[in-house]
């Protein structure tokens, strides 16, 4: 794509993918951006996050329980549609389907796809649980159950999201 139609941040991100001088020194040394490093850093808060929530719901505490999981799910829709679907729309989604088979896009794509259904289940979680607004019809009504696979869900995204972060950016290991 020429510079001029991509933003300074996309052009970094796309630039920083090329050339032999990839590694800079940063928190993580490696050729990422660093908007990619904050939002990597920030997802595995979240993660550590929610397990201390789910900590809280076991002994009880369930006020703190719904409060940590709420502000979580809430500041991951934030990193997703500021600065996760922007790159996936520039990066990923025009070299769909015909590339699907390298590694490179189809990590991004699982990564985003399983991501968008724990969003989801964590936001109907949110909703059935902590707010009135949903018919009683789709409410849930076996929560441990419901939690715990998003919260499952949620850690393989998470693992998913390393993985294409490692992919994307740490270019020595995937030399041929």
């Amino acid at each position: 794509m020429p510079r001029e139609i991509l933003t300074r941040h996309e052009w970094n991100a796309v630039g920083g993918l090329r050339g032999d001088n990839l590694l800079r020194e940063a928190f993580f040394e490696t050729a990422a951006p660093r908007a990619a490093d904050l939002v990597l850093t920030l997802e595995i808060a979240m993660g550590v996050g929610l397990l201390v929530g789910a900590r809280l719901a076991r002994k009880g505490r369930f006020r703190q329980h719904a409060w940590c999981q709420s502000a979580i799910v809430l500041l991951n829709l934030v990193v997703v549609v500021v600065m996760m679907i922007p790159s996936f729309r520039v990066h990923v989604l025009p070299r769909i389907p015909a590339k699907l088979g390298r590694a490179y896009y189809a990590l991004a794509t699982t990564h985003a796809a399983l991501g968008t259904v724990a969003e989801l289940a964590g936001l109907y979680i949110l909703l059935s649980a902590g707010t009135s607004v949903l018919p009683d019809k789709l409410r849930i009504t076996k929560y441990k159950t419901c939690m715990r696979t998003a919260l499952v869900l949620w850690w393989v995204v998470l693992l998913l999201g390393l993985a294409t972060y490692v992919r994307w950016y740490v270019p020595h290991l995937f030399r041929k």
